[in-house]
């Protein structure tokens, strides 16, 4: 039995990774980390704020999680997600604290087009890229998608504040939610918009089939 990790407290990611479950021998686990995430920075372009967080989750993935008690954990999987700025793409429109910031932030991206980068560390033993801590290495994909946005008129505004769904959602929205029926991806995949590397996310599923 293979045991893979997901340290992620997202819903949706787990809900994509659920489907990894389905094939023998594979065993998904998830796990919540304690450490925060990095709070999005101006000095960098968005691509590389969305690499340094999935980094920082890595190494604190492997300090909170690849101890004794997850010894036959084999793989280790963080992501991080970053809506940029429709004008500028050192502006991060990260996770809206109220719902006054919640509609800000939609009404920025009313009508409009704008990039969402993900990028997702696979973690292993034995496996290449970048040393995390206690032999375990973090190979990085990071990709984007491009979004578009309808206008959004008064009356769906206020039902989309007033359905939570912006809580935790990077950029006020949730493409797979509420959010669909007035948004659409246009370049790039699905996937990378709803927390997930799309290249990183085929390397899982060709090492695990």
């Amino acid at each position: 039995m293979t045991a893979i990790l997901l340290a992620s407290a997202s819903e949706r990611r787990r809900g994509i990774m659920a489907e990894f479950s389905e094939i023998d021998g594979i065993e998904l686990r998830f796990s919540v980390l304690k450490e925060p995430e990095p709070e999005p920075s101006n000095n960098l372009e968005v691509h590389l704020q969305v690499e340094a967080s999935c980094m920082h989750k890595a190494r604190s993935a492997v300090s909170e999680l690849g101890c004794f008690e997850n010894s036959d954990v084999e793989m280790i999987v963080v992501s991080d997600t970053l809506v940029e700025d429709p004008d500028d793409s050192r502006v991060a429109l990260g996770k809206p604290e109220d719902k006054v910031s919640a509609a800000s932030t939609l009404i920025r991206l009313s009508g409009r087009r704008h990039k969402v980068w993900s990028s997702t560390a696979i973690i292993t033993r034995n496996g290449t890229g970048l040393e995390v801590g206690a032999g375990w290495r973090a190979a990085v994909w990071t990709d984007f998608s491009i979004v578009e946005f309808d206008e959004i008129g008064v009356d769906e505004m206020e039902d989309l504040i007033a359905s939570g769904s912006w809580f935790g959602k990077a950029g006020g929205y949730d493409l797979a939610g509420k959010a669909g029926s007035f948004s659409r991806v246009i370049e790039g995949e699905d996937v990378t918009v709803l927390g997930f590397s799309s290249r990183a996310f085929e390397e899982i599923g060709g090492v695990l089939l």
